[in-house]
C-alpha cells in the first residue's frame, strides 16, 4: 500500500483562507508583498535622495511616517525596506530549502558512509544557534546582501536536511518503493516520483515558519551593520540608525521594528493555518 502524496493545491490554499487566522495573515502577507513590488509606483519620494532641513520630521500628512535623520521619507524607505528583507529572506531560504532536500533524500536513501559522514556534519552545525553560524560566515563572506543571503541559507540547511533524511528514511520501506525497485525503477526516478513528492509537505511548512525567523534573522544582520550596505534600506538598517536617536525622533526605530515584528506574526499564523490544512487526519474529520 502506497503513502497519500500531500500536496499544495488550490483546495490546500482555499483550506487555508477558509480560517480566520488564514484570511488575515494571508491579507497581510499579499500586502507587504505589493508594497515591496510596488513601492516605485507607490510613493512620490526616492529612498535614497537626503532632504535635511526636513531632518526629524514627525508624522504628518506630508509624510506619514516621519522622516529620518537625512530628511528621508520613513514610508518610502520602509516599502524598500520590505523588498530588501523579503528578498533576501525567502531567497535564502529557498536555496537552503532545495540543498537541504537534495542532500537529506540522498542521505536518507542511499545510508552507509555518505549518510553519516552527512549527518556529522549537519549534526555539528546543529548544535550552534543559527545567529552565531550567520555572524561567522557573514564574517568570512563580508557584510552585503549576498553575504546576508548566503549566510542565512547555510544556517538554516541543516534544518531541511534532517527533515528530509527523516522523511525518506521512514517511507522508503515502503511496499510501493519496494515494487517499483522490482519493475526496474531507478533511484532517481524512485527519489522523484515516489519519496520526495511524499516528504514535500512538512518541508514547506517548516520553510514557511523558517522565513519568518529568517527576516528576524536578516533584520539582526542589518541592525549589527552586516546586511545590506546604506544607502540600500533594510528593516534592520532603519533600526539601527534609529537607536541613536531613540529619544528624539523614536518613529525612526519603533516603525521598522513594528514592521518586522507583524509581519514575522503573520507569517506564523499562516503556517499554523497550512499545517492544519496539510494534516490529512484533520481533513478526514473535518469531511
Amino acid at each position: 500500500m502506497g503513502v497519500a502524496v500531500v500536496k499544495l493545491s488550490d483546495t490546500t490554499l482555499g483550506r487555508v483562507m477558509r480560517r480566520p487566522k488564514g484570511v488575515i495573515a494571508g491579507t497581510w502577507l499579499i500586502l507587504v508583498v505589493f508594497v515591496a513590488v510596488f513601492a516605485p509606483y507607490l510613493t512620490p519620494y526616492e529612498y535614497d535622495i537626503q532632504d535635511l532641513p526636513n531632518a526629524f520630521r514627525a508624522p504628518d500628512a506630508a509624510h506619514w511616517l516621519g522622516t529620518d535623520e537625512f530628511g528621508r521619507d520613513m514610508l518610502t524607505r520602509i516599502m524598500y525596506g520590505a523588498r530588501t528583507s523579503l528578498s533576501v529572506s525567502t531567497i535564502a531560504i529557498g536555496i537552503s530549502v532545495f540543498c537541504g532536500m537534495c542532500l537529506g533524500a540522498a542521505s536518507g536513501y542511499f545510508g552507509g558512509r555518505f549518510d553519516r559522514a552527512v549527518t556529522a556534519v549537519i549534526d555539528l552545525t546543529w548544535s550552534f544557534p543559527e545567529i552565531l553560524v550567520a555572524l561567522i560566515l557573514v564574517a568570512i563572506i563580508g557584510p552585503g546582501v549576498t553575504g546576508a543571503m548566503v549566510a542565512i541559507g547555510v544556517a538554516y540547511l541543516a534544518l531541511f536536511t534532517r527533515l528530509t533524511r527523516s522523511q525518506i528514511m521512514a517511507i522508503k520501506s515502503e511496499t510501493f518503493v519496494e515494487a517499483s525497485l522490482s519493475l526496474g525503477a531507478s533511484h532517481g526516478h524512485i527519489l522523484m516520483r515516489h519519496l520526495l513528492p511524499n516528504a514535500l509537505a512538512p518541508v514547506i511548512v517548516a520553510a514557511m515558519l523558517a522565513t519568518g525567523d529568517a527576516i528576524i534573522l536578516e533584520a539582526t544582520l542589518g541592525f549589527f551593520g552586516l546586511g545590506a550596505q546604506p544607502p540600500t534600506p533594510s528593516w534592520g538598517g532603519l533600526m539601527s540608525s534609529g537607536t541613536a536617536h531613540m529619544f528624539k525622533a523614536p518613529w525612526i526605530i519603533i516603525i521598522p521594528g513594528v514592521a518586522v515584528a507583524v509581519t514575522v506574526f503573520a507569517i506564523n499564523l499562516f503556517g499554523d493555518a497550512l499545517i492544519h490544512a496539510l494534516d490529512v487526519r484533520a481533513r478526514v474529520r473535518e469531511s
